[in-house]
């Protein structure tokens, strides 16, 4: 790989750039596009770990399936290597706390899900933890590496089981919920063989230990439903030694949330308020007493991922409109340092002995690991060389001013070759919540038309409409209570600037999303069809009446979407599904 890679550089330094190299990227090399997954930095900062993610490329043979993971370890810039077999697919990677080994989960065949190791050194992996007729979801170690907590699956229901053996298989929704378990174990040369079960409140969905090995931080929602785990997420704090929870009650959606190095505070990115769309708000919470508060509320902008670095400070990822700037607080909070990545957008965070790495895409690439050190981002991997090879569509930020005069912002991809005279023809590309947001990176994917249909003379506009995040919590509550207007408004108002300069043909204007993308796909093909000549929903909305009373997030869609029941105002939810 690394001879593969000096060789295309070497070929693009010395070979002088013209069309006949370059061609158009095709739907076959979505397809083969390899991104860098998780990421894990030991302790003491001197190893690195990351998984590549890539699907099958069936345009090649392979059989159809789902995403695998394969582990690296990293030493440098450009100087890696594969540390498992390929076919061997892992995840929850990580270091056990003297840096001797990466840890990560994996179902070895005929078995459940447990926890594995390989030595940094060289060596067979091996089996470290099990809990036995369960599947390993999470674990944490000990601060001295002598015990690893484990969350696993649900007990074996061997009354349920006895039923679907006889024939009875259906499921009774919101009547059979499954319940994760948390276990500890002994670390040793030998699995402990009875790991003890630890009482734990709720539906787990993550933890972590305390860095001075004195309390949990655990997660949990009322019940594993997807509508809980919207609206109902709160963070308990275990103390090992009594039992005691501290509950810290915040009101709104849970993002990250990370124990600081002295284990006095928590970073915690949440939302606001229950009719918060999104947890975009950064808070610092006392360990102690479950105080918290919040660091940049009412900033127009969304932080996206945390870690604290070994020296106390607090790294941010923060994403500003379609753009991403690296910031560092101290432990109450006050901004010390921000840092422009320039093109690039930066996605995850992780550290260890005050090494930071960062995972970040761009126009050009895909997420890649790069290196934070002395004020600047060094690229570590290059896992699709072969996009040297594609010609792009030139790709910007773009700001048009809606109807009422708000400044609306998004990404636009103009056709390779350029805009004809006349106007191309444009694809609006939507995204779905709508408490997302496009950033000016990487934006061609499996649904994300971008550079395939840039290659063959479309336009492509991603809008942030209102509603979106990165642009405030006002701003992405601009939606709340009203479907459509102004949020698919802004998509019309989107199409005629462009239109005005004369990038978009008007008589050539497509659009598609999926989820809320999809809605207002369908929305625009429906009420705004005088508008667009061409709509792709998919997983989209097309009567906001039927989601609410089959859908999985009635309570979501009603506290952050909708602030009323179907039954306040039949009318008004009829005339906001596209089927009316």
């Amino acid at each position: 790989m690394t001879l593969l890679r000096s060789a295309l550089l070497a070929t693009a330094l010395t070979l002088p750039a013209t069309a006949v190299l370059a061609r158009e990227m095709t739907p076959e090399d979505v397809a083969r596009i390899e991104y860098t997954g998780t990421v894990a930095v030991s302790q003491d900062g001197n190893h690195v770990a990351y998984t590549t993610v890539h699907y099958p490329d069936v345009t090649t043979g392979e059989e159809n399936g789902g995403a695998r993971q394969q582990l690296f370890l990293a030493d440098g810039a450009f100087d890696l290597r594969a540390y498992l077999p390929e076919d061997m697919s892992v995840s929850a990677i990580g270091f056990n706390p003297d840096g001797s080994m990466i840890t990560f989960l994996y179902t070895a065949s005929g078995e459940d899900r447990a926890l594995w190791g390989v030595p940094v050194d060289g060596g067979a992996y091996r089996k470290i933890a099990a809990v036995e007729d369960a599947s390993v979801r999470d674990y944490a170690f000990s601060p001295d590496g002598s015990e690893v907590y484990l969350l696993v699956s649900a007990a074996p229901d061997e009354e349920r089981e006895s039923a679907e053996d006889a024939g009875f298989d259906a499921e009774v929704y919101e009547e059979q919920f499954q319940f994760n378990r948390m276990f500890v174990a002994t670390v040793g040369a030998e699995i402990d063989a009875e790991p003890r079960e630890i009482d734990i409140p709720g539906y787990v969905s993550s933890f972590d230990i305390a860095p001075n090995g004195e309390a949990a931080m655990i997660i949990t929602a009322p019940t594993p439903l997807v509508d809980d785990s919207l609206t109902s997420q709160r963070v308990n704090l275990l103390n090992l030694d009594t039992g005691d929870v501290t509950v810290v009650e915040t009101p709104g959606k849970l993002g990250d949330v990370e124990f600081s190095p002295d284990s006095m505070y928590l970073s915690m990115v949440a939302g606001v308020d229950e009719h918060d769309p999104a947890a975009t708000t950064l808070h610092i919470v006392d360990v102690l007493t479950g105080d918290y508060f919040a660091v940049n509320e009412g900033a127009t902008e969304a932080v996206v991922d945390t870690e604290w670095m070994a020296d106390g400070r607090l790294a941010a990822v923060v994403h500003v409109g379609a753009q991403s700037v690296l910031r560092f607080y101290d432990d109450q909070g006050q901004e010390l340092r921000e840092y422009d990545p320039g093109e690039l957008i930066l996605t995850s965070l992780e550290q260890g002995g005050n090494r930071l790495m960062v995972e970040a895409n761009s126009p050009a690439h895909p997420n890649e690991l790069f290196s934070f050190n002395g004020g600047s981002f060094t690229r570590w991997t290059d896992h699709n060389p072969w996009l040297a090879e594609i010609d792009f569509g030139e790709q910007r930020a773009f700001t048009y001013e809606a109807t009422d005069g708000t400044e609306i912002e998004g990404v636009l991809i103009l056709p390779v070759g350029g805009v004809p005279s006349g106007g191309a023809p444009l694809i609006l590309d939507v995204h779905g919540g709508p408490e997302a947001h496009e950033s000016n990176g990487w934006v061609t994917n499996y649904s994300g038309p971008g550079q395939v249909a840039a290659g063959r003379g479309y336009a492509v506009f991603l809008p942030n409409y209102r509603g979106s995040t990165a642009y405030g919590t006002a701003f992405s509550k601009a939606h709340s209570g009203n479907y459509t207007d102004p949020e698919f408004r802004d998509l019309v108002d989107a199409k005629h600037w462009l239109v005005e300069m004369g990038i978009a043909d008007p008589d050539r204007v497509g659009i598609t999303g999926g989820s809320y993308g999809g809605y207002a796909t369908a929305w625009s093909s429906t009420y705004n069809s005088e508008e667009f000549a061409a709509g792709v929903m998919f997983v989209g909305i097309s009567n906001q009446i039927s989601k609410v009373g089959t859908g999985d997030i009635p309570n979501e869609m009603h506290l952050v979407h909708a602030l009323q029941w179907p039954w306040e105002d039949w009318q008004h939810f009829l005339e906001v599904s596209p089927i009316y």
